[in-house]
């Protein structure tokens, strides 16, 4: 009996949403079809899937938490429910303020170097509720991991937390144990940190939270300060991540911390964002020279405002997480979960748009095409999953496969141009026909 597949799509100038289509048919490859194919090849595996997710930012929460408890549950939900929702697991929030937050804070009070201030009550007004809610809707396999956008003020070179700025190096040991500190802290709140990046954006001189660390520099605090304070803390399982900026540098960055053997030990891998363009061949060469290290996707999302109604968007996260996944990244996190009507709230006027915009005046919520085009991934492309081969005849469908922990394959095929493209799946000596819409995406599955 020839197997179903069946088809998921999302489409422009239609209504499908993650919608369910007619299944295909396998049919015997007794044709000879050599044109429009696309091939999977189950037998080669490559990197195993963490999870996909958002960030759980103040302003994302400051933004739920404003909007009627009907409308919180209806976002909750079509993240974080396995079933009804599109599946995250895997979340990423911020070590003190960010720009995604109501203004500057820091977990200590000025001049504490030796942290008898530290307290995270700031993060109990909305950031622990937010992530106990969605930790409760996953369950078991939600996952967080955790950056820094900036040091306190007293600890840097400039003075304050926005501005760019250096850790002075005397606080180097006061800076790591905030580390330990902020993760037993969440975990006395039932909530364990799975991963921590030693800084968001170490190149960036951003007129919000930030800090600068040559690749040299973050090597070392590594090896010498934040590696060892979490291994005698009893935190050695707490997986460190470096860089947590543009792909661009990636493999520069990557081998400087991993060819110090004595660094090396304490790092699992290296976060990367997207706002310096497509760079997946940088991803390989990371892979390629250190194989054992993990590429995480740790934030994207589109600059400039609220793109209400924009399909561009969608299609930016598809081409991007596509390229992402063919070089071997195991774990992508998105940038804030939801944003209100502006694209903030941010307290420098650094608004930009997330896959639910919730209108707080009008408690009304709007899901962006990039909402759909993420769940074709995190939805179907669940933790353990791991990539396997395939071919496609053209440039003009991006695709990637993946093999289920259940054994469900899951395929994806994004097509950005003007014209309904065909193709056929071919697996296992079995031919399925089918067609995908202009501007629209689709994920087959087969069992």
């Amino acid at each position: 009996m020839s197997k179903t597949i069946r088809v998921i799509q999302t489409a422009k100038e239609t209504t499908d949403r993650l919608t369910e289509k007619d299944p295909l048919i396998f049919l015997p490859d007794t044709s000879g079809v050599e044109s429009e194919l696309i091939n999977i090849y189950d037998d080669l595996e490559y990197q195993e899937i963490e999870g996909f997710g958002g960030a759980l930012t103040e302003s994302s929460a400051v933004t739920i938490a404003k909007l009627s408890e009907a409308k919180q549950k209806e976002i909750i939900d079509a993240y974080f429910h396995p079933e009804h929702g599109i599946g995250y697991t895997l979340c990423r929030s911020h070590i003190q303020s960010c720009d995604f937050s109501l203004g500057n804070y820091a977990y200590v009070e000025e001049g504490d170097a030796e942290l008898r201030s530290f307290d995270i009550s700031r993060d109990h007004e909305s950031i622990i509720p937010l992530i106990k809610n969605a930790a409760a809707a996953v369950g078991e396999d939600f996952r967080l991991f955790s950056s820094p956008w900036s040091p306190p003020a007293f600890m840097k070179t400039n003075g304050q937390m926005n501005g760019g700025g250096a850790l002075k190096p005397e606080y180097r040991e006061a800076w790591a144990n905030m580390f330990v500190k902020y993760i037993e802290a969440y975990a006395a709140e039932g909530i364990d940190i799975w991963a921590v990046s030693v800084q968001n954006e170490a190149k960036a001189v951003q007129r919000w939270d930030s800090c600068l660390y040559t690749a040299e520099e973050e090597k070392d605090f590594v090896r010498d300060y934040l590696g060892p304070a979490l291994e005698q803390a009893g935190l050695g399982h707490v997986k460190v991540m470096i860089w947590d900026h543009n792909k661009e540098r990636v493999y520069d960055r990557a081998k400087v911390a991993f060819e110090d053997q004595a660094a090396s030990k304490y790092i699992w891998g290296i976060c990367f964002h997207w706002y310096s363009g497509d760079h997946f061949e940088a991803l390989s060469a990371v892979h390629d020279r250190f194989p054992d290290k993990k590429l995480f996707f740790s934030e994207g999302c589109q600059e400039g405002g609220v793109h209400l109604g924009s399909w561009n968007t969608g299609e930016r996260y598809g081409h991007d997480i596509i390229g992402n996944l063919n070089n071997w990244m195991s774990s992508w996190t998105d940038w804030n979960i939801v944003l209100d009507e502006q694209g903030g709230p941010n307290h420098v006027g650094n608004y930009c748009d997330a896959p639910i915009i919730g209108d707080t005046k009008n408690d009304e919520i709007t899901f962006e095409s990039s909402f759909y085009y993420i769940g074709h991934f995190s939805k179907y492309i669940r933790p353990g999953a791991k990539r396997i081969g395939f071919s496609k005849y053209t440039d003009k469908l991006e695709t990637t496969a993946f093999r289920n922990p259940d054994g469900t394959i899951a395929v994806i095929v994004m097509n950005r141009t003007e014209q309904e493209l065909p193709f056929t799946l071919r697996f296992h000596d079995e031919l399925a026909e089918n067609m995908i819409p202009a501007h629209a995406i689709q994920t087959l599955l087969i069992k």
